[in-house]
């Protein structure tokens, strides 16, 4: 198994070079603590869950405003009292349109950033995507009062040290990162075994010096359970085609006595288009599976057998 060397990568903010240095694994919490209630057993379990995030080896723990109702946040809130204070600066969010109103100016990104800080008791962050901008347009959101003013404006006070855009369709994407103002770009479901969509938005953002993060590697669940277990792809019901690749994977990872899960976070692990792969975690005993397949052995051998079966789609 090998991995090219992890990059630490630039940014620039007003002359001064700013630098995001993810581990190659970035934890995801869009589930944690969902339908939880303050002070409840399950609130408890939850908390004991984001603690045992914060103390494991990887560098950010990765959240959003609107994640479980902003529960999401408060538990990691709740876990950063318990946790060392040098914690804090390994917490990043993203700032999410009005619930009520969908609004997504530069108005409602303050207020988005301000909520979180609140649950999450922090006044600062490493760094702050501008997640799911489905509400505006991109002219919308680059535009005096636009939510990207917002984005700026917290960066040049120091409240954030840097920006990013975490959002689909890829094409939408391309043109965010096309504006010159973003530090980092994350993606999800489009680059996979299965899926190479996201690789011209992620040279593009390499080209820039920007970071990138790649996010459910897993597809949303296929490239874990397997092909046996009903999951979805992109939250979505996969097509008989796709369907069909991921078992000829399978056929090949059983060859070599390792599990599609393994192959497919490697693959993401591996590739010089990431910085870092984003996997989501709710749970204690979903860390452990996470530290089990990053502890897998992946053979070289593996992977022109897997670029075959890709190359066929």
């Amino acid at each position: 198994m090998s991995r090219p060397a992890i990059r630490v990568p630039t940014t620039v903010n007003g002359g001064s070079t700013v630098k995001i240095s993810p581990s190659p694994v970035t934890i995801g919490t869009s589930g944690l603590g969902r339908n939880t209630q303050p002070g409840s057993p399950e609130e408890k379990t939850a908390v004991a869950a984001a603690v045992a995030l914060f103390e494991s080896p990887h560098t950010y723990v990765d959240t959003s405003n609107n994640y479980s109702g902003g529960r999401s946040e408060a538990i990691l809130g709740l876990a950063l009292q318990q946790v060392k204070a040098d914690a804090e600066p390994h917490v990043v969010t993203k700032v999410d349109e009005d619930p009520d109103t969908r609004a997504f100016d530069r108005d409602r990104v303050l207020r988005s950033f301000e909520e979180s800080c609140a649950r999450l008791g922090v006044d600062r962050l490493p760094l702050l995507h501008f997640h799911d901008p489905y509400a505006v347009t991109v002219s919308e959101a680059m535009a005096p009062g636009g939510a990207v003013e917002g984005l700026i404006e917290l960066r040049d006070a120091g409240v954030v040290d840097a920006i990013g855009i975490a959002t689909y369709p890829i094409d939408e994407m391309r043109e965010y990162i096309g504006t010159g103002v973003f530090d980092a770009v994350l993606s999800h479901n489009c680059f996979t075994l299965v899926d190479r969509s996201a690789a011209p938005l992620f040279e593009d953002a390499r080209a820039r010096g920007m970071t990138v993060f790649n996010a459910a590697p897993f597809g949303s669940g296929i490239l874990a359970k397997g092909s046996a277990s009903a999951s979805t792809y992109a939250y979505r019901e996969p097509s008989a085609e796709l369907l069909s690749r991921v078992v000829r994977m399978e056929e090949v990872c059983a060859a070599y006595d390792v599990p599609l899960a393994a192959v497919a976070l490697e693959f993401s692990l591996r590739s010089p288009l990431v910085d870092s792969t984003v996997v989501g975690i709710k749970t204690e005993h979903r860390l452990r599976e996470l530290t089990a397949l990053l502890a897998t052995d992946v053979p070289d051998e593996i992977w022109g057998r897997i670029e075959a079966i890709q190359a066929s789609a």
